[in-house]
């Protein structure tokens, strides 16, 4: 391909395939997720006819990135998060745990990883898509409801886990055959972590002050343009500053979007840089299926069925297992577990992580890719099961008044203290 219109061809091919296929998956009634990964597959190097920019298209991911932990700062309340925190906070952390421990269990005792790399893909496993999720709640109508917020809330604490993770692991993830110290490793941890919470500190008090003053100076001018620039500017360069001094877009990024969500042209800044997020996030979509050789499904059937149980079996029944703990109803319960059975932007972020860091194969990354792929097809039909198995809320009986606090052991469980 000429270097010259590399990325208009890389452009054009994604953007169409990405339509073409969205369009089937929405009509076969799956996310149109998989359609955008199927578009990626098509025109990646392992499937014949036109080849995309695999150079090219990663910088483009990363773009995607950036605007994908942006909008999950945009819509991070931490109000919501404060409401189901008894519940969603100890919940993700133990269906964490339990998903990579699975994880660890299949690599290194059926699929022969070392150590690090089995931890690493499970760990990779246990992170659902709030994308996803969110979709699949808006056509339940249950976003708003106690369901949807002990949901969404579970979700937002797998990504703050994440944020953290993607600023560790590099500092963690050392070659094989390195010689590891320890203390030093150790200093480096905690010198970094001391200059994560600083950094994060001076953005929630600075940046909450800078930020919303300049957003509303610029809303003055009374250009849709210019307040657009100004979003995407603010939201780029902090994502930039995170990532040379912490080699994480992902943590800029999320704290630009949380900040502007506490800012009195949260919402306006939220509605602006949406249509670009939405085809950023697209391309982010399609380079990832670029990278996925579909035929891991020939040579290695039984792996790819493994880490799909993982995250359709293993991360449901930990989920079933923990709302039981806490008391919540059967609805509840189902619901989160049909939630939690899908894997999809994060774990691709983690899986191109340990790629880049000699920390996994491309074997391992191909795995992880299928298992996303497949769970997020199955992902409609978990939720149907779930609901024959009484995962779908009764409607209350005709003529009947629901009192306020009708969802009883829910409301009680994440009631505050």
């Amino acid at each position: 391909m000429p270097h010259a219109d590399s990325l208009i061809l890389t452009l054009v091919g994604g953007f169409v395939l990405a339509f073409v296929f969205g369009m089937l998956a929405h009509r076969l009634k799956l996310s149109p997720l998989v359609g955008y990964l199927v578009a990626g597959v098509i025109v990646g190097p392992y499937t014949g006819g036109f080849v995309a920019d695999t150079e090219l298209a990663p910088q483009l991911a990363e773009i995607g990135v950036i605007l994908l932990m942006f909008g999950v700062g945009l819509h991070f309340s931490p109000k919501d998060l404060m409401q189901v925190r008894k519940v969603a906070i100890p919940g993700a952390l133990v269906q964490i745990g339990v998903a990579t421990v699975l994880g660890w269990g299949l690599g290194g005792f059926v699929l022969g990883l070392g150590d690090v790399e089995a931890l690493l893909m499970g760990f990779a496993l246990s992170v659902a898509s709030t994308v996803v999720l969110l979709r699949a709640l808006e056509e339940r109508k249950q976003v708003k409801g106690e369901i949807g917020r002990i949901a969404v809330g579970w979700l937002i604490v797998e990504d703050l886990v994440i944020v953290i993770a993607l600023v560790m692991l590099p500092m963690v993830l050392v070659p094989a055959g390195t010689q590891t110290d320890l203390a030093a490793l150790g200093t480096d941890v905690g010198l970094t972590l001391l200059k994560v919470v600083l950094f994060v500190v001076g953005m929630l008090v600075v940046g909450g002050k800078v930020i919303p003053w300049l957003l509303i100076r610029i809303a003055h001018t009374k250009s849709r343009e210019l307040f657009t620039l100004g979003v995407l500017a603010i939201a780029l360069g902090i994502a930039w500053l995170a990532y040379f001094l912490f080699h994480s877009f992902a943590l800029g990024a999320f704290l630009a979007g949380l900040v502007m969500n506490a800012s009195p042209l949260g919402h306006n800044a939220a509605e602006r840089s949406l249509p670009l997020r939405d085809a950023f996030a697209v391309l982010f979509f399609v380079s990832v299926g670029m990278l996925f050789d579909p035929m891991i499904v020939v040579r290695q059937p039984w792996a790819v069925l493994g880490v799909l149980g993982i995250v359709i079996v293993g991360k449901s029944v930990a989920a079933l297992v923990i709302t039981q703990t806490f008391k919540l109803d059967r609805p509840t319960g189902f619901t989160v577990a049909a939630s939690l059975a899908q894997i999809g932007e994060f774990s691709f972020i983690l899986a191109a992580l340990g790629v880049s860091l000699g920390a996994m194969s491309r074997e391992t990354h191909d795995l992880i890719l299928a298992a996303a792929l497949l769970s997020i097809s199955l992902n409609p039909f978990v939720f149907l099961f779930t609901d024959r198995m009484g995962g779908k809320p009764k409607p209350p009986a005709a003529g009947a008044i629901r009192p306020a606090a009708a969802d009883g052991p829910i409301t009680d469980a994440v009631a505050a203290p």
